[in-house]
């Protein structure tokens, strides 16, 4: 009687949720795409007794910018005119 207010219960999408196996392996692919697609590669090392790792990147990756430093701002002399010069003589 009053479906029309309420809609029905069943039109809800089923959600499969992950696995804690699929999301170790979803991440794991993941990380070895992007790992294999670095030029200078990173040094990756694994402490079994914590179950952890780390990633040591390179310094300066290819895709960041090398950015120079500012040229110094010197204060520019204006050339003495031929007028000054003779003066100065």
């Amino acid at each position: 009687m009053f479906k029309f207010l309420f809609g029905t219960k069943d039109s809800a999408p089923a959600i499969k949720r992950e696995t804690q196996r699929e999301t170790v392996m979803r991440a794991q692919k993941e990380l070895n795409n992007i790992l294999a697609g670095l030029s200078p590669k990173a040094r990756i090392t694994i402490y079994p007794e914590e179950g952890t790792f780390t990633i040591e990147l390179p310094e300066q990756m290819p895709d960041e910018a090398k950015a120079l430093p500012a040229p110094a701002k010197t204060e520019a002399k204006p050339a003495p005119t031929p007028e000054k010069a003779s003066e100065a003589a």
